[in-house]
């Protein structure tokens, strides 16, 4: 299929130059074209600095043409900030938060701090999914207890139109892409190799589903034909944490990769998020550092998430958990009114003997007797009084 001479430079530059590159987008950001900057690395010309360099293994894999053909037969397709499906939203906020240097989490990597120049993807448009998105990631060997908190967060996510992004991975990754998927959500994969390469091979079905979906994709850096590698998985970390406005962390070991991601979230001027574990499981102890540190917000549930992540004073947790988790009428009642009220026995008393086992005044007490019978939790029995039959064994 014919292409025009600027998508071919842009797929051409994808696989000459493994990005990030800061001279590429030093370049770009100068006002160079990148059919120029394409042209001058094929023809080595010097003005394009260290792209020399960068390239210098790679300039002669001209296969631009041979990829965008085969991004297409697999359904796929290559975008750039050319592009109405460019997610610049989410990109642009991310970048410019880590150009800013207001972030420490981002000096050790300030090398890779710069944004895609191309992405390759594969389902529905990318923009969209980001415009609300959180980024869902943990360890590959999830107990029971991660397992059930991932799927959790992400269905109450999910059914207030949140997208979840994660990497594919085994264990949290895929519950939580499975559960966006069963709850009729969207999911985006980040993934670390060419759109061809299934990583984990375990999970081909469900990226199969995903690709082939009207509102979930695939994404990646990487132009078909690149093998997954350990390097690559660090590079798609920082992608999957600028895709999204915040990243949550369900389970996590003491050394786990999901803390990289934590860590881009927090240097892109993202939110960083982990769930609390027990104490007795170690993949719980990489999530626990980081709120003991500080270095991340501890969320119990999707609408402590849904609330660092909105405008403030949009979602009142502390409310909703008042309607969720409603007090009892008798863990409603003040102090003195629960002095009377445990005073009281099976067998009915007088005042006197309430107010005496209360310490209280015979004036005081009648008066929260009579409170008590207002809110039937008590019952008068003639000049004596009882517990109504609902609150005896409280």
């Amino acid at each position: 299929m014919p292409h025009d001479e600027r998508r071919l430079a842009w797929a051409y530059l994808s696989r000459a130059i493994e990005g990030p590159s800061r001279t590429l987008s030093t370049l770009l950001a100068s006002g160079k074209e990148v059919e120029a900057i394409a042209t001058a690395v094929k023809k080595r010309e010097p003005w394009i600095g260290d792209l020399l360099a960068e390239t210098a293994s790679r300039y002669d894999w001209n296969r631009a043409a041979q990829d965008l053909d085969d991004v297409a037969a697999l359904g796929g397709r290559m975008i750039t900030p050319d592009d109405a499906e460019w997610p610049s939203e989410a990109l642009d906020s991310a970048f410019s938060f880590a150009a800013s240097g207001m972030s420490e989490h981002i000096r050790s990597y300030q090398s890779d701090a710069i944004a895609p120049h191309v992405l390759w993807v594969k389902g529905a448009p990318l923009r969209p999914l980001t415009a609300q998105a959180v980024t869902i990631v943990g360890t590959r060997a999830l107990s029971n207890y991660g397992r059930n908190a991932t799927a959790l967060l992400t269905r109450g996510l999910v059914q207030h139109s949140w997208t979840i992004v994660s990497g594919g991975a085994l264990g949290v990754d895929t519950v939580a892409h499975e559960e966006a998927l069963a709850q009729g959500g969207s999911t985006i994969v980040v993934q670390a190799c060419g759109l061809d390469r299934t990583y984990p091979s375990a999970n081909t079905r469900l990226f199969r589903t995903i690709g082939t979906s009207t509102h979930s994709a695939l994404v990646t850096e990487y132009p078909p034909g690149v093998n997954p590698q350990r390097h690559r998985f660090l590079t798609r970390n920082r992608l999957s944490a600028a895709l999204s406005l915040g990243t949550v962390v369900t389970q996590a070991a003491w050394r786990s990769g999901a803390l990289n991601t934590l860590s881009w979230a927090a240097g892109l001027g993202k939110v960083a998020m982990a769930v609390p574990g027990p104490i007795t499981d170690t993949n719980s102890f990489g999530c626990l550092a980081k709120i003991r540190d500080g270095d991340a917000q501890m969320v119990c549930s999707a609408d402590e998430i849904r609330a660092l992540l909105s405008a403030v004073g949009e979602i009142d947790v502390d409310a909703q958990y008042e309607l969720d988790f409603a007090a009892n009428p008798i863990q409603k009642l003040s102090r003195n009114e629960m002095r009377v009220f445990d005073a009281l026995c099976a067998q009915p008393q007088s005042a006197t003997t309430i107010a005496e086992n209360a310490g209280l005044t015979v004036g005081l007490t009648m008066h929260l007797l009579l409170e008590l019978e207002r809110k039937a939790l008590i019952q008068r029995q003639r000049t004596n009084w009882v517990r109504h039959p609902n609150f005896k064994g409280y």
